[in-house]
């Protein structure tokens, strides 16, 4: 068995060529923010997705959304029709449960966890990028292939700023 981070980086590629999803690997310096590893791979926060797990008492949720965005729990919880106790998950949780990726580096294509709702926001971009399961690569993909994937449910779950439009940050038609 390998360190964690590279074989959670094997175990995606393996499921997005499983899945013969088109995608991009890219290795970028290590980081520890979605928004670092956006700036690390060149390209803007809003085309950058980061995974946020969370619990619904023993079961995980993912979701995924725009790195330069907060998940509104309270809005993930109304799109799933979760219980109240739905939380965030923690890191000891993720490194247990999780131990081919390294805490923090959650992909939202994983062989045995895919995220249950993307915001969005990403859906207006050509390309994503998500952490691919280790804090020095990334995967670039269409998000439509993530929906493909997973059949997530599609909603506006981020925090939005006082008095500003939920859609501020999508491309003008």
């Amino acid at each position: 068995m390998g360190e964690p981070g590279r074989q959670g980086v094997d175990a995606v590629r393996e499921l997005l060529d499983r899945k013969r999803v088109s995608y991009e690997v890219v290795e970028h310096d290590e980081t520890f923010r979605a928004l670092d590893e956006a700036q690390a791979a060149g390209v803007e926060p809003r085309e950058a997705a980061k995974t946020v797990a969370l619990r619904d008492h023993d079961a995980y949720v993912l979701a995924v959304v725009p790195a330069n965005r907060r998940l509104d729990v309270s809005r993930a919880r109304t799109l799933l029709g979760a219980s109240r106790h739905l939380r965030l998950a923690t890191e000891e949780e993720l490194a247990r449960d999780f131990p081919e990726f390294e805490v923090g580096a959650l992909p939202p294509l994983a062989p045995h966890a895919t995220p249950e709702i993307v915001d969005v926001h990403l859906l207006y971009r050509e390309r994503i990028l998500c952490s691919a399961g280790d804090h020095r690569h990334a995967v670039r993909l269409d998000p439509r292939d993530l929906l493909r994937v997973c059949e997530p449910r599609v909603g506006d779950v981020c925090e939005h700023e006082e008095g500003a439009s939920p859609f501020h940050d999508l491309p003008k038609i």
